[in-house]
């Protein structure tokens, strides 16, 4: 999944549900947006109990999103995850080499992706 980017990204993670359209779907805009009269909850149909949420709602929601989105896929932490050995071998390290050499190991990757 790519980087949350747009109104849409914010939106379908405000409420669960089909809670918004757009009058034009080629032109995503603010001016576009209007809320459902119905959606669809457990098969069945109800009025929709959600209110349009202003631009800037939307905004610090799409901030949130990406925030979140950076954590898990582009921050050193989520980079070291992708490298680091596999728990079983890095506990074969620690069997083979004792904790120094696992810890040599692990070094490189640390030193690959620095803290902040």
């Amino acid at each position: 999944m790519s980087r949350p980017s747009t109104m849409t990204d914010a939106l379908v993670r405000m409420h669960t549900g089909q809670w918004f359209t757009f009058t034009d779907f080629k032109n995503q805009t603010y001016a576009n947006l209007r809320l459902t009269e119905k959606m669809g909850v457990d098969g069945e149909l109800i009025d929709n109990p959600h209110s349009l949420p202003t631009e800037e709602e939307i905004n610090i929601k799409l901030t949130e999103v990406q925030t979140a989105w950076d954590l898990q896929n582009d921050s050193y932490k989520s980079n070291r995850r992708k490298e680091y050995p596999s728990i079983e071998d890095q506990l074969d390290d620690i069997y083979h080499n004792g904790v120094s050499g696992w810890k040599a190991t692990i070094k490189i990757t640390k030193d690959k992706y620095p803290k902040g």
